[in-house]
């Protein structure tokens, strides 16, 4: 008998400490405050509502970037065109110097040819400049007017020293007589290339040597 009462005492303990247990880890409610930030299913943002932060595309669409000002060779900034250079760069010719008045020496030049072709042309402002060529003292051309292209001089050497001159007849419109000289030889190879600024009354000369 007290064997059977012994089991009903133990039975009754060990239920009462599990209900305990159970009792003890029940999770406690939380109370949510009244001022709580944590919005509630009615105030969830709508999925399709519009989204604060705006994106790189939408930015430059609000944004839209200043127009770069083109750059123009027009404008009155002092730049001008090849083609303006070259129309605006010989409206005149470089202005005249006292220098231009002495003679101009254009070198010594060797040749075993026959003879020797002389080009010669207004390489500055074409205003009307001439001429007049002579070799060894014996006239050539009387009076050449200097173009803007090559005018072809035929020269024929005599064995030795064969001296070429050229004598400013006027200044043109603007400046000094002014002319870009170029020979060849009898096999159309370059023998010289050369320039004058003259005034009036002044020469240039050469001599071509005949061998």
């Amino acid at each position: 008998m007290k064997y059977l009462f012994s089991i009903l005492l133990i039975t009754f303990i060990t239920s009462s400490i599990n209900a305990q247990v159970e009792s003890s880890t029940k999770s406690l409610p939380i109370q949510r405050s009244s001022g709580s930030s944590i919005p509630t299913s009615n105030n969830i943002p709508n999925a399709t509502s519009k989204n604060p932060f705006i994106s790189r595309t939408q930015k430059a669409e609000n944004y839209p970037t200043p127009k770069k000002e083109e750059f123009s060779m027009r404008t009155d900034n002092g730049l001008m065109t090849a083609g303006d250079f070259v129309e605006k760069k010989w409206t005149e010719d470089a202005a005249a110097k006292e220098g231009h008045r002495e003679n101009q020496y254009l070198g010594d030049h060797i040749t075993s040819g026959k003879f020797v072709e002389v080009y010669c042309r207004d390489y500055q402002y074409v205003d009307g400049d001439r001429v007049r060529i002579t070799v060894n003292g014996k006239l050539i051309m009387n009076n050449l007017e200097l173009g803007s292209n090559f005018t072809p001089v035929l020269v024929t050497l005599e064995p030795g020293f064969n001296t070429i001159e050229f004598e400013a007849l006027n200044q043109g419109a603007s400046g000094p007589n002014t002319a870009a000289l170029k020979v060849l030889g009898e096999l159309g190879e370059l023998i010289s290339t050369s320039e004058w600024n003259l005034l009036t009354g002044a020469k240039a000369s050469m001599i071509i040597v005949k061998q």
